[in-house]
């Protein structure tokens, strides 16, 4: 009997501590997700860099592209109805200035005289703009084309030698190899040539005698000219294809109009022997 009831009290025990169990896991897992929701805003760092995720500011943003690069310029030409500045400094297609104006107004300009705006000063305050016909933006490209192409032999490799007039013939003709092995390489070559004491010689003579040599590839960039008393100089460089080909026909020409005057004289000679006889 005692036995019996200790057995029945052992599973009242055991059937009270399962649902204690039971209650305390089922409680830990509703916590979980709780506790996940609320600790994860906490592990979230703000990034200063990005502006924050508003519809409204999107369509107004000026922040330069990732891909852009702000130093490069960009091309000369018209600039449509773009225009991000609402006043603008205004010229006109003659080069008169029209004072500052609305953007609007001056698209309403361009169109009514069937002209385009060119961004000229973006730098200045208000930005400069003009007015300009297709003819006027084409030949301001080429002009710009042109100076840049300049800007680009001003930075050639220049090759100097500097000798006096008195020079001897072999050491001339050492530095006419130098010359010529420096014009093969497209180098441009300032020659200086100084007037020796007590000597009557002529430096202009010494640079045709230099061009003269390496004249099948070499012209003049910068004629012969005295600088300072004493003291001459010139600039040789490498022709180019077209003017190659040119001299190759002129030199052709003239090999052409000396062979009927040689046959002349050959025709000749004959005939004034008889004469003679």
């Amino acid at each position: 009997m005692t036995a019996l009831c200790l057995l029945k009290l052992l599973r009242q025990a055991t059937r009270k501590e399962n649902r204690f169990t039971r209650s305390l896991c089922g409680a830990i897992l509703a916590e979980t997700p709780q506790r996940r929701i609320l600790s994860e805003p906490s592990l979230v760092v703000p990034d200063s860099t990005k502006p924050p995720v508003l519809g409204a500011t999107n369509p107004f943003c000026t922040a330069v592209k990732s891909g852009a690069d702000p130093k490069r310029k960009a091309a000369f030409g018209s600039v449509g109805r773009r225009i991000p500045y609402r006043i603008l400094h205004v010229i006109n297609e003659n080069g008169e200035s029209l004072g500052n104006m609305h953007r609007a107004e001056a698209l309403k300009l361009m169109d009514q005289h069937n002209l385009k705006l060119v961004l000229l000063r973006e730098s200045a305050e208000p930005p400069v703009y003009r007015l300009m016909t297709g003819k006027q933006i084409h030949e301001e490209q080429l002009r710009r084309a042109e100076k840049k192409k300049a800007s680009a032999k001003a930075e050639q490799v220049r090759k100097e030698l500097s000798f006096s007039s008195s020079i001897a013939r072999n050491d001339l003709e050492t530095k006419t190899k130098q010359i010529a092995q420096w014009i093969e390489k497209k180098y441009h070559v300032k020659v200086t040539v100084r007037q020796a004491k007590d000597s009557a010689a002529d430096m202009f003579t010494v640079f045709d005698q230099i061009l003269k040599t390496v004249s099948e590839k070499a012209t003049y960039l910068s004629k012969p000219k005295v600088i300072k008393e004493g003291v001459s100089t010139c600039v040789l460089r490498h022709m180019s294809e077209k003017e190659l080909k040119a001299q190759q026909k002129l030199e052709k020409q003239k090999l052409e109009n000396s062979i009927p005057v040689a046959r002349k004289d050959e025709n000749e000679a004959p005939k004034s022997s008889e004469l003679n006889q």
